[in-house]
């Protein structure tokens, strides 16, 4: 079981980029997907916005020993600005100098893939007392608006445990997802859960409501990750810590996100980001809408 309920935010989010990018092959053999533009900015900066925005003050990106270049995009980059300066680029200057300004970044080596509750156990050493609860961001999820992660603290201030979130996902289309068995509470949006389900057909699916890339973990998931052995593909999988938790009486909720989301783990899914962050840029979005409405006009 946990503690008391705490009001405090979390202070650490934790970042799993040690993957491959498989998928963006040939562009991932030089350069990091994490690091792609979503326009002009790499996803890593999205997701890191996000986490400062909801409160956390540090961010640990946890990578493989070839991927330095995601931590290193975090640096400032003196001579740059400098240059940037002296020719009075100031809008670009600022661009420059964002995402090192946004966070505090440290990094964790994941040696070996081995799923994402092995990414996030190896940021478990760098945590401090103060880390009653940290959070989980998979930068693949671009979940639109921003502010989930502030509703799961406050869910968490209130029901005590971890809390995940979660998108209601109509039932035909549910297959590829892991979904939670639930039960409801007082708030509509926020759902206790007893369970969650990998992949089911949906006629075996326990509820709607599918799993996305955001967690604020109690502290307690570093003891259940040590505990479980590996599980789907070998892998050591976060689901089967937090079913470990749930188990043991730890409370597990779910906040229902409304809004939407990118995944900006396929090529397909990037390029919508691609063009949804492009249409809602002053700079680019109103020659990009007339361009698109011609070239769909024009498509045989």
């Amino acid at each position: 079981m946990t503690g008391p309920i705490t009001t405090n935010t979390f202070r650490t989010a934790i970042v799993p980029a040690a993957g491959l990018g498989t998928r963006f092959l040939p562009a991932t053999k030089a350069v990091p997907k994490e690091l792609l533009p979503v326009v002009d900015t790499p996803g890593i900066e999205l997701v890191a916005g996000e986490a400062a925005e909801a409160g956390a003050r540090r961010m640990v990106v946890v990578t493989s020993p070839d991927k330095q270049a995601v931590v290193d995009y975090f640096d400032s980059r003196p001579d740059l600005e400098e240059a940037l300066e002296k020719k009075g680029k100031d809008a670009l200057l600022e661009k420059v100098r964002r995402a090192p300004g946004l966070i505090d970044v440290d990094v964790a080596i994941q040696e070996e893939a081995l799923g994402l509750g092995h990414a996030v156990a190896q940021a478990g050493p760098v945590l401090t007392d103060e880390d009653d609860a940290v959070a989980v961001l998979l930068p693949d999820d671009l979940v639109l608006p921003t502010g989930v992660l502030s509703k799961m603290a406050e869910a968490r201030a209130r029901y005590g445990g971890s809390v995940l979130c979660a998108f209601d996902i109509p039932k035909e289309r549910i297959s590829p997802y892991g979904v939670f068995d639930v039960s409801d509470t007082d708030d509509g949006d926020v759902k206790q859960v007893h369970g969650m389900v990998e992949k089911p057909a949906p006629e075996d699916a326990p509820s709607t409501y599918a799993a996305a890339g955001r967690y604020l973990l109690d502290r307690a998931i570093f003891d259940a990750l040590d505990r479980i052995g590996p599980g789907s593909g070998g892998e050591l999988q976060l689901t089967d810590a937090v079913a470990l938790l749930i188990e043991e009486g730890h409370p597990v909720h779910v906040v229902v996100h409304r809004g939407g989301r990118h995944d900006l783990g396929n090529p397909g899914g990037f390029l919508r980001a691609a063009v949804d962050f492009a249409l809602a840029d002053d700079e680019y979005g109103p020659a990009l809408r007339d361009w698109l409405k011609q070239r769909i006009e024009n498509v045989d």
